[in-house]
């Protein structure tokens, strides 16, 4: 799969994915793949680096990659976890498992995932206070409730 991401055509990745049994949308995301790289390939002769070592606010940064149009597939929470495996730390990663946690101990009403921007800001806010009350690293936290959820530590 890696070979064709620079230059592959979506049924290739699909036919890749199918074949490895890697992926739960093994046609959806090669397209998404796609365009995005033509995206890129157009506006930043694929430097997505320096394209986002161009905004001088984080949160900006964040929103680019989760509200651009010709960014297929990416979220919020999608968007913090590709900034964070990439080193861009301080954004919270809120899946069903760190949600779910949330609502346990009281940080969050309901553990259903955020419908939009503003609520995924609103819950992130909760999420940066209850690290900083509890004197836990905020990339550390969801990390460790992402864990107790599911019974895996992956880093």
């Amino acid at each position: 799969m890696r070979s064709l991401l620079l230059d592959g055509e979506s049924e290739e990745m699909t036919r890749a994915l199918k074949k490895a049994g890697a992926h739960r949308f093994p046609v959806a995301r090669p397209r998404y793949i796609v365009t995005t790289r033509a995206y890129f390939r157009a506006n930043f002769d694929m430097a997505l680096r320096q394209r986002l070592r161009s905004f001088a606010d984080p949160f900006e940064r964040r929103d680019w990659l989760a509200q651009e149009k010709q960014i297929k597939g990416l979220g919020y929470k999608e968007s913090s976890h590709f900034l964070r495996n990439i080193g861009v730390k301080g954004h919270a990663i809120l899946d069903k498992h760190v949600m779910r946690c949330l609502a346990e101990v009281g940080v969050i009403d309901s553990s259903r995932p955020p419908a939009n921007r503003k609520g995924y800001l609103e819950i992130e806010q909760k999420f940066l206070q209850f690290a900083k009350d509890i004197k836990v690293n905020c990339d550390e936290l969801d990390l460790v409730l992402w864990s107790m959820k599911t019974g895996e530590i992956l880093k």
